[in-house]
């Protein structure tokens, strides 16, 4: 006979303490919308759950341990790079009333990191729903954001909200500048395929890009802007009806715009044109662009298959898949 894992469950100060506690989260993927959200027009992103984030917390004797994948070792000596996390918990334990308590924090991930799958948004997701359980305290959905964007207004300084809501979610997220992310009605039954260049993406310089398109050919540059807006709305729709050929055909149509901003990259043409040529219903960058990934859209198996052996073929350097069924 198989015994059940029991949790153990003790008082610590006013709270009851289950040990272990446990937070989930996942990555996310901009299905479109890049840089034209910048400018007002809405952006589209769909949640990767495959590709999952784990935190785990548990008691121990002395001293505040971290142990995840690039980093193990004390709260305390966590690198500037995890600072936003290091804050993050120290705010967490301070609303517990239990700054110096003693636990273990384990980060279990296949979350890729600075590929734009919002690998910090999920640590922190991830990090809050674990001491509220570990705390055995309920945590509503706003307040889980705001305890987020803690760590997000640190690590990125002025964050749009959009990732933090997408990696808490098992919904595509509609997003508009300076609104509140919505939910979208997501049916679709479909594979997803990310796959890297292999060249960092550097968001920052795309923006830039865009910004200097504006400056100096703003008839032209607004016209994609605009249109990228426009298929955002009907990719809406698409995803809603499970209409995965018109919305391979949307996702073909920004990535033209897209180039036409100045804000692909040759590898990410040579990919994307890889994916087409194998049977992609669509393809294109997303995220920053000027490296980093692209996406390719796939209705079933044999798809998938030969899209994955041309990308491989073309040299990505790494590739995730999510497949989605709205019978889920």
């Amino acid at each position: 006979m198989i015994k059940k894992a029991t949790i153990k469950i003790e008082w610590i100060g006013n709270f009851k303490v289950k040990k272990p506690g446990i937070g989930e989260s996942h990555a996310k993927v901009i299905l479109l919308g890049e840089h034209a959200v910048v400018y007002g027009q809405p952006a589209i992103a769909l949640p990767l759950p495959d590709l999952a984030m784990t935190v785990k917390i548990e008691p121990r004797e002395a001293g505040q341990i971290i142990l995840a994948q690039a980093y193990r070792g004390p709260l305390e000596a966590m690198a500037e790079v995890y600072e936003g996390i290091r804050q993050l918990i120290i705010r967490l334990l301070q609303y517990f009333d239990e700054p110096n308590m003693p636990f273990t924090m384990s980060i279990t991930s296949n979350i890729p990191q600075e590929r734009g799958m919002g690998s910090s948004a999920a640590t922190a997701i991830a990090i809050v729903r674990g001491f509220f359980d570990y705390f055995n305290k309920k945590l509503s959905k706003q307040a889980l954001q705001r305890w987020a964007s803690i760590e997000e207004s640190i690590t990125h300084g002025s964050p749009s909200g959009l990732d933090t809501a997408t990696v808490a979610n098992d919904q595509a997220i509609w997003f508009i500048k300076g609104k509140q992310p919505e939910k979208i009605n997501m049916s679709l039954d479909a594979t997803l395929i990310i796959a890297d260049t292999g060249i960092q993406g550097q968001t920052g310089l795309a923006v830039s890009v865009v910004r200097e398109h504006l400056l100096n050919e703003p008839q032209s540059a607004q016209h994609h802007i605009d249109k990228i807006g426009e298929i955002a709305k009907h990719t809406r729709t698409a995803i809603s009806e499970n209409n995965v050929l018109k919305l391979g055909q949307f996702m073909n149509k920004a990535q033209k715009h897209l180039s036409a901003l100045g804000i692909s990259h040759p590898k990410l043409d040579e990919l994307i044109s890889a994916a087409r040529e194998a049977g992609a219903l669509g393809a294109k960058l997303t995220g920053g662009g000027v490296g980093g990934t692209m996406i390719a859209l796939t209705q079933n198996a044999e798809q998938t298959t030969h899209v994955l052996t041309a990308l491989e073929a073309a040299g990505a350097q790494e590739v995730w898949t999510q497949t989605y069924s709205h019978n889920n």
